[in-house]
């Protein structure tokens, strides 16, 4: 899957998402003019961490979130029942979204959300947080890397995503 974050003149930003089966889409974002956008704060999050179920894991498995409009290929004959299957089965979109807030706040305030991603993980799960301060230092130096990267530019930023990440 490849994943192309468009700055938009009017402060947001537009994900262009091309599958592996062919499928392209445009997700939209609702960031603001955050110094990052929503979306590939969870695109770096997701990577880094290796969670196979978060948003772009479930896509590149073949969901559809409601705020993807399809701009290319073939849409499958199944598409909406595969993509609710996917969904349902998916717990790492709400860890995603649990650490995004996280990992967003600390990259607005310069630092790495040690403690803050253990609280999070606890809201999300019973189990030990299995993400360690190695990872998230990792986490939050990419998205330093990705947001100043970000932040200076006027092009599209592409976003590499493994292959072997998306949800069963």
């Amino acid at each position: 899957m490849h994943l192309t974050f468009v700055p938009d003149p009017r402060g947001e930003c537009r994900t262009l998402i091309r599958r592996a089966d062919g499928a392209e889409f445009e997700l939209a974002s609702y960031s603001r003019k955050h110094a990052v956008p929503h979306d590939l704060v969870h695109a770096v999050l997701e990577r880094e961490l290796g969670i196979p179920d978060g948003i772009y894991g479930c896509i590149a498995a073949g969901a559809v979130l409601s705020s993807m409009t399809q701009t290319g290929g073939k849409k499958r004959h199944d598409a909406k029942v595969r993509s609710a299957r996917i969904l349902k089965a998916a717990k790492g979109i709400g860890i995603s979204e649990a650490l995004a807030s996280v990992f967003y706040a600390a990259y607005e305030q310069g630092r790495v959300p040690y403690a803050e991603v253990r609280e999070a993980w606890g809201v999300t799960s019973a189990l030990p947080c299995p993400y360690g301060d190695e990872q998230v230092a990792r986490v939050a130096r990419v998205l330093g890397e990705v947001g100043e990267n970000w932040q200076a530019r006027a092009d599209p930023l592409v976003f590499p995503w493994p292959k072997e990440l998306q949800a069963r």
